[in-house]
């Protein structure tokens, strides 16, 4: 009877199906290759065998497949016609070519010297995607989303190590639910969702004195997007010149707090 079940176990139906394999009706967990990567990212110990880094590549390649592309690529021309901001965005279809000797021209303390510093200085690069000519809006999106990370790093004021890394992914998850359609934001946001949620995870289950510091920086991220404006859609470009809190304030980034997570992150293995 109903009445011997535990109660948080009551209301479960049994589905009848003539499937020889899983199949469920969610796209996400009926990818095999998923559903290995969300068990292996989400529990596994961090180790400088296998970067934190590789995860989202790989995670990207997976989701590559289940992108409903035409759906997304119907919701952003719908968004187009409603709101002339992002059909200008679009239009104009800007590409960032700027190279690590010109952000090092901009004066010291500038958002673009701070950028190039921390590519030089780390021996980094500076595109985190290969560039490449995008062939429709979600791809131009993607393309320019993989070109701001980094500035939004400094921007949101997330450091470059491994919990700082929840603030830019937690600023985007909260700030473009409020400019575009939420059938859209489900389909775009499902790698930062993702990705974000790996590192939350795997802090609280094996890191535990650096949990609180993650906390910490997913509320600074939430903050920020919740504050600012579509900052998505700047061109950093026009404020290298400027002074950090300057070019905050041109980008439209409202409540950005510098926040110093190295020691947590020195917790990681990979990191220490």
């Amino acid at each position: 009877m109903a009445d011997d079940l535990p109660y948080l176990a009551r209301g479960a139906k049994p589905v009848a199906t003539d499937s020889t394999v899983l199949v469920s009706n969610s796209d996400y967990l009926n990818e095999p290759r998923l559903r290995d990567w969300l068990a292996t990212a989400y529990l596994r110990k961090s180790g400088k065998d296998s970067p934190t880094t590789l995860d989202a590549h790989r995670l990207y390649g997976i989701l590559a497949d289940i992108f409903d592309v035409p759906r997304i690529e119907a919701l952003f021309t719908a968004e187009r016609k409603r709101w002339p901001e992002l059909d200008a965005w679009f239009e104009e279809g800007f590409s960032s070519n700027f190279t690590v000797d010109e952000l090092l021209a901009n004066p010291e303390g500038s958002l673009g010297h701070t950028f190039g510093r921390y590519l030089r200085d780390n021996g980094f690069e500076i595109d985190i995607v290969p560039r490449f000519v995008p062939r429709n809006q979600f791809e131009y999106f993607s393309l320019r989303s993989g070109q701001t990370h980094d500035l939004e790093h400094i921007v949101c004021g997330g450091g470059f190590d491994i919990i700082g890394e929840l603030v830019p992914y937690f600023a985007r998850l909260s700030n473009l639910p409020r400019f575009l359609d939420p059938e859209l934001v489900g389909l775009i946001n499902a790698g930062q969702l993702l990705g974000a949620l790996r590192l939350v995870s795997r802090t609280g289950l094996h890191y535990p004195a650096a949990f609180p510091t993650a906390l910490k920086a997913v509320r600074c991220g939430m903050d920020v997007g919740e504050r600012s404006g579509p900052y998505w859609m700047a061109k950093y470009e026009d404020v290298f010149h400027l002074p950090l809190q300057e070019a905050r304030a041109t980008l439209g980034i409202v409540g950005a707090v510098d926040l110093d997570s190295r020691e947590a992150s020195r917790l990681w293995p990979e990191y220490s």
